[in-house]
């Protein structure tokens, strides 16, 4: 994808270097999926990264240091402050054709661990949303992970994991986070949160292109669904155990995933992205 000529966002913290500790339970690309690939890269046990993610640890916190704009000469940086303004401009248009006012969400870059609203945000955990600072954490190094251990490179796949975690802050303002039943399992509310937030990246990618002027390149499409493929339940926990427990899913199945976010894309529409009124997701 080409961002050359994109502004940037004014609402990019780097706090790389610093750290806090505490147990986390913000929404992200992470909770179960994440400790399976922690244990399946790292060697640790999933039960003890679900300990950390979930809260069940020691409640430590340490200062962070004053942040600041990430270094001009940072490509990588630069370019998820890009898509950053790239998702104010379209949800802003977006909700104010549904009446009301979008407020921007903080991106964070940071390393290792660091102390958030909602808890301690791990590296290890990937990039999340915490929907009590309204703040989306990321380590530049689980790009890394994507390509080198997840099979998923490309910048545009980048892309999707930063508009997936604004999806949950647009399902943070509209109220969306509290819809459904059931926490987990293969039709729980989960389920239908993190495929909601997918098929919103689809959506911001449709209308960013034609609203901000940049381009698609050929292949772009695939990197991104390629990406969502690569961080299905399934697909997951097929790799970490080789065993696919639909009771236990978080995130939905590769197949949903690349379905729901082809549903945003192909419409524009955030009225399509409606997986709790979904019969079959």
């Amino acid at each position: 994808m080409r961002m050359d000529d994109q502004q940037e966002s004014q609402n990019v913290e780097d706090e790389r270097g610093a750290g806090g500790f505490r147990p986390v339970h913000g929404i992200g690309l992470g909770t179960l999926a994440v400790a399976l690939i922690g244990g399946w890269l790292l060697g640790v046990n999933p039960l003890r990264m679900l300990g950390l993610l979930t809260g069940s640890g020691d409640d430590v916190q340490a200062p962070s240091a004053q942040a600041g704009p990430p270094p001009a000469d940072d490509a990588q940086a630069r370019f998820v402050s890009q898509i950053l303004r790239s998702t104010e401009v379209v949800w802003a248009h977006a909700f104010g054709q549904l009446g009301r006012r979008y407020e921007d969400p903080t991106l964070v870059l940071y390393r290792d661990a660091i102390g958030t609203g909602c808890g301690l945000g791990q590296a290890a955990a990937g990039p999340f949303y915490c929907p009590d600072d309204r703040k989306v954490y990321l380590d530049l190094g689980f790009f890394d992970l994507m390509t080198q251990r997840l099979g998923a490179p490309g910048q545009f796949a980048h892309a999707y994991v930063v508009a997936h975690e604004v999806g949950h802050h647009v399902q943070n303002l509209l109220g969306t986070v509290g819809r459904g039943d059931a926490d987990r399992g293969a039709t729980g509310r989960s389920v239908r949160i993190e495929l909601q937030a997918d098929c919103y990246a689809g959506v911001w990618a449709n209308l960013s292109q034609h609203e901000q002027g940049w381009r698609l390149e050929p292949g772009d499409i695939e990197t991104a669904l390629n990406a969502a493929a690569q961080i299905g339940d399934d697909t997951l926990q097929r790799r970490s155990s080789g065993v696919v427990v639909p009771d236990s899913f978080t995130h939905g199945t590769s197949a949903q995933r690349v379905g729901w976010f082809k549903r945003g894309f192909e419409s524009g529409s955030i009225d399509r992205c409606d997986t709790f009124a979904a019969a079959t997701l």
